[in-house]
């Protein structure tokens, strides 16, 4: 089956894409099938760095986990880094190539970067049995189909057989399916070869009817019913929410080891980016994760996470506007413990010189760390190694940021003053040893008897997760209908439903 394809879009986003493309991935594994995940364009805050230094989103990241294959460029050609509203950075093949507005983009230089997303589609498809490829949005954005690189741009051009998903949670599902359907032109329904189910609560058999007539209404079949599945937190492309809610293991949630839990908060500073590094600690039992926006949440909190950002003098004004800031020194010097990631890291500095992300020139930081730091036109992308508190230490940087340290104790690439650490490691707490070494730490310094548990593996974690996402695809999806998609495209005949494209 060298070659094979399948497109999973959406009826809208955040519909469930990428957990469908990723349980997808695991169920070909399991099958014996060489997978690979594909996105051609992705929006997203939260990246990752594969080995050989590209930056690509974490979502196609953790699909290549569940397709047990390293993850490259390859899978995530064009990455787009909002630094505001209007306006992205734009990652070509894991390196920066310039900001773009969103005019500018979608006016021009979107179709220029098609062959370039298609030639990595066309080699990821000679090199393995299968390509599962995601969607981005709706593939239904009539005002964006010109310049699509991501949806039906790229079915198209591939003949890839596409399937939709529907968020039923939200409600509305069989509208979405057939409006998607009916607003797209005829070369494009041609390749709708129909609908997945997704986030389904309750009987089955109630909404069997519906399928019934959709696919009367369409000529299209339902490919499956996902259940609602809690605790399925994996790498998400944006939004504040902890992917591993209490722990992963939600189902059963394990009690604490210790007498005493831990309160970590997180403040939710604008452009947030690589939230998911608070998910290993929201994998350990008795650990509680809150995001937080207010100074007088910080108050029982044991550890309190600066997290990374795209846009850091930004973020040092929010925090400064919210009383937030005031709440981190007053902090610090009661020996309160505190931790800057990446962009927090950068805030916490005492200078920062930025003529790159803002342009603000000299701002001064939080002054809680003896560093300085200097924005350079070249961004950091790195996976490095290294120890701290005894352990043994794997993350990886994202960074325009240059810090010089002037003092402190040593902290990986940052350093440590008291109860304030600092770092430009994303991941760093993913491993096991050094996140419990480091919650060790931060207990003693709260005063809490809080003992981490000795025995959980942030990665078996993550396997049993992607295990589950393969689980749902085989139990509640018509797998023989998914892999003659795959292998042989859409269904021939497919009807056209009124009124297509305008």
């Amino acid at each position: 089956m060298r070659g094979g394809g399948l497109l999973v879009a959406g009826t809208t986003s955040d519909a469930g894409k990428s957990v469908v493309t990723a349980g997808i991935c695991r169920w070909l594994v399991r099958q014996g099938v060489k997978v690979a995940p594909f996105k051609g364009q992705n929006m997203s805050l939260n990246s990752f760095v594969t080995r050989e230094g590209a930056e690509i989103g974490r979502a196609q990241a953790m699909q290549a986990q569940a397709a047990r294959v390293e993850p490259t460029a390859l899978m995530n050609p064009v990455l787009l880094k909002p630094g505001s509203d209007r306006s992205s950075q734009v990652v070509l093949m894991g390196k920066p190539v310039g900001e773009m507005s969103a005019r500018g983009y979608h006016g021009g230089r979107q179709q220029t970067l098609f062959e370039p997303v298609m030639a990595c589609l066309e080699e990821l498809r000679g090199t393995y049995d299968a390509v599962i490829c995601e969607g981005a949005g709706s593939p239904a954005e009539i005002n964006l189909r010109r310049t699509d690189i991501v949806n039906m741009g790229i079915a198209r051009a591939a003949r890839l057989p596409v399937v939709v998903v529907g968020d039923i949670d939200r409600g509305g599902v069989f509208a979405q399916f057939f409006g998607t359907t009916a607003l797209l032109a005829p070369e494009d329904q041609s390749l709708v070869a129909g609908y997945l189910v997704n986030k389904f609560r309750g009987d089955v058999t109630l909404l069997e009817p519906g399928l019934d007539m959709l696919h009367g209404l369409t000529g299209r079949r339902t490919f499956g019913v996902l259940p609602y599945a809690h605790g399925l937190g994996i790498d998400e492309e944006d939004g504040l929410r902890v992917s591993l809610r209490g722990t992963v293991r939600e189902s059963v949630v394990a009690p604490p080891v210790g007498a005493d839990v831990l309160r970590v908060a997180v403040c939710a500073v604008p452009l947030m980016s690589n939230f998911t590094d608070v998910d290993a600690l929201a994998a350990e039992p008795g650990v509680v994760v809150r995001f937080v926006d207010r100074p007088e949440e910080l108050v029982d909190a044991d550890l309190v996470v600066v997290p990374g950002t795209r846009g850091t003098v930004k973020a040092l004004s929010w925090l400064r506007e919210r009383g937030l800031a005031d709440a981190l020194v007053r902090r610090a010097a009661e020996g309160r413990p505190v931790l800057g990631i990446c962009g927090g890291f950068q805030a916490l500095a005492e200078r920062i010189e930025d003529e790159v992300e803002s342009k603000a020139g000299v701002v001064d930081g939080l002054g809680l760390l003896p560093v300085r730091v200097r924005f350079g036109v070249e961004k950091t992308l790195a996976r490095p190694v290294g120890e701290a508190l005894g352990e043994r230490v794997e993350g990886y940087e994202i960074h325009h940021g240059v810090a010089t340290v002037d003092g402190g104790e040593p902290f990986l690439d940052g350093c440590r003053v008291g109860s304030v650490w600092g770092t430009h490691w994303h991941g760093s707490l993913e491993s096991d040893g050094f996140r419990r070494a480091f919650l060790r730490e931060v207990a003693a310094a709260a005063g809490r008897r809080f003992v981490p548990a000795p025995d959980t593996s942030f990665g078996a974690l993550r396997e049993e997760q992607l295990d589950r996402l393969g689980d749902l695809i085989e139990e509640h999806a018509d797998t023989d209908a998914l892999l003659r998609l795959i292998e042989e495209g859409a269904p021939k005949g497919l009807p056209f439903v009124p009124p297509g494209a305008p």
